[in-house]
């Protein structure tokens, strides 16, 4: 089937229009990480079968795709037509044709959120503080308390010492109770710029009396200022909220809802929106993830506020779509929408929920389609008797987990590779008289089977029953280190912000970088924000 195309200049028109699309990359995310469209979604061509269900729900959806000549985005867009997507087409050009088209190119992972970040700090003067100036204030016992805005698991990672974790949506609805004395000073952080910012001038648009600012710059900035970085923290905001406290922020939250101009919707719009043909509903709980799994409202994903402020592209990549929010406390979703409307969405919040509503526990299911072809599964017993009993190198086993849960914890004698690079990966294995492919979840596997029965021209091919996890999990061995690559490392873009061991030049990098970024909103011209 001929795939028709999409222009850039016709692409550019439904961003300014706010119509519906999804402006899907299919490389892996570093070379999308090195250049991509500011609304461009990274969808990877080995994933589509996992992901593209939950990130783009309704089938006739215009579905843009595109690569950077690496021959993904054909038979991405076949795969994508063969699920049921019914208005899918090529970007004229790829990448490149973009650039020729006089498109801006952007570079890292969820740049919108970062330029918006950027933007409101030009334009509210976000208070800010360097390291240096709070390491003062700490080691001088000044009244200050560190609120770290990022997940729970990257504060673990590193941390101010003694910070408080405190992740992004959390904070309008705990900072009374953190910092009770109108006279203590919040200092917000994250790891770069931009939950510094957007967490930062969340309290001070919900009118929090203590005085505010952000820790210019975040972990990145405190390492450059050579100053020491905590490990293992553990301190998290208690659950409970004090009712006086907690009736104040509802209050200063929906004022703040009210000026950005969210909307309110009921359990009936809900109902009605479902059976609408011709328009995107994305629905997210934005409470923690252990509030949702001990019962949400049926149909919610999780997408803890702060988290789907920073990763609008990964949880909703059709751009112009609805987005409903639903918390139980009438905060964080007020705060967590105040903050998307403002970045060009159609965002509501949802009244009327009574806690006998939040009947669903546990993770959201998984709607995946089936397999085309007949699959042939291994147990792990089974196979762990195959390699201990086989003459060598008889069975190989091919691992489809992210590179860097392989690079942790594989089978012992698996090969790394990306499904993208299959037919690679194999000419760079040993022939086998039998493969055996794995995953982390044994969810990818299977899909992935008949491609590797055509690059193996007709070997036995296997795939192994709940992958690494049910492999693991029957106490079999496991084995550390790089060294079965058959695929490069490409498919996870090493954040400059990411870890302690980052290089300080390219930390730097990518605060110069940040603070280029309103310049390339201007340019670029199909950003829709506004800040309040």
């Amino acid at each position: 089937m001929t795939l028709p195309f999409t222009t850039p200049a016709e692409v550019r028109e439904h961003l300014l229009q706010r119509r519906e699309i999804a402006l899907l990359d299919v490389r892996e995310e570093d070379p999308f990480a090195q250049a991509h469209p500011l609304f461009a979604a990274n969808l990877p061509f080995g994933r589509i079968e996992l992901d593209a269900f939950w990130r783009i729900p309704r089938r006739d959806t215009p579905v843009v795709v595109y690569d950077n000549g690496e021959g993904l985005a054909g038979p991405a867009a076949a795969r994508l037509q063969a699920l049921g997507y019914t208005r899918v087409s090529l970007l004229q050009g790829g990448l490149q044709g973009w650039r020729e088209a006089g498109g801006e190119i952007f570079i890292d992972v969820n740049v919108p959120s970062k330029a918006f970040g950027e933007l409101v700090e030009a334009q509210r003067h976000t208070p800010s503080l360097p390291a240096p100036e709070v390491q003062a204030l700490l080691a001088n016992g000044a009244d200050v308390v560190v609120l770290d805005a990022r997940r729970f698991d990257e504060y673990q990672t590193m941390n101010i010492p003694g910070s408080t974790s405190v992740p992004g949506a959390e904070l309008v609805l705990r900072a009374r109770a953190l910092a009770p004395d109108p006279a203590t000073r919040i200092i917000v952080n994250c790891a770069g710029r931009t939950r510094s910012i957007i967490g930062t001038q969340s309290l001070v648009n919900a009118g929090i009396p203590n005085p505010v600012a952000a820790l210019r710059n975040g972990t990145i900035g405190w390492t450059l200022a050579g100053l020491t970085l905590e490990n293992g923290a553990n301190r998290r905001a208690p659950a409970g909220v004090p009712a006086e406290q907690h009736a104040q922020a509802r209050q200063s939250a929906r004022a703040v809802a009210d000026r950005a101009g969210v909307q309110r919707a009921g359990l009936a719009d809900l109902v009605a929106w479902q059976h609408e043909s011709d328009r995107t509903t994305y629905r997210f709980d934005v409470r923690t993830p252990e509030e949702y799994a001990a019962g949400h409202l049926p149909g919610f994903r999780s997408a803890p506020g702060g988290q789907l402020v920073q990763e609008t592209d990964v949880s909703a990549p059709v751009r112009g779509a609805r987005l409903v929010l639903v918390d139980d406390d009438g905060v964080r979703a007020d705060m967590t929408a105040s903050w998307l409307a403002q970045m060009g969405w159609d965002v509501w919040v949802l009244d009327g929920a009574a806690p006998g509503d939040f009947t669903e526990t546990g993770a959201a299911p998984l709607a995946l389609p089936a397999p085309t072809q007949p699959v042939a599964h291994i147990a792990p017993q089974a196979l762990a008797d195959a390699l201990a009993h086989e003459p060598a190198g008889s069975v190989a086993v091919i691992d489809l987990a992210p590179s860097a849960q392989h690079v942790r914890r594989h089978i012992p004698g698996a090969w790394f590779a990306l499904r993208s690079q299959l037919a690679q990966a194999v000419a760079r294995i040993p022939r086998a008289r039998r493969y055996v492919l794995t995953c982390d979840s044994g969810l990818l596997s299977p899909f992935a089977a008949a491609e590797l029965a055509q690059a193996t021209e007709g070997a036995t091919v296997q795939v192994l029953d709940g992958g690494n996890a049910a492999w693991f999990a029957a106490g079999l061995p496991a084995e550390a280190g790089e060294q079965r690559l058959a695929s490069p490392r490409i498919d996870r873009y090493r954040r400059p912000y990411e870890g302690t061991d980052n290089p300080r030049e390219a930390m730097q990098g990518y605060l110069d970088w940040e603070f280029g970024l309103v310049e390339q909103l201007g340019r670029d011209g199909t950003h829709g924000f506004r800040v309040i």
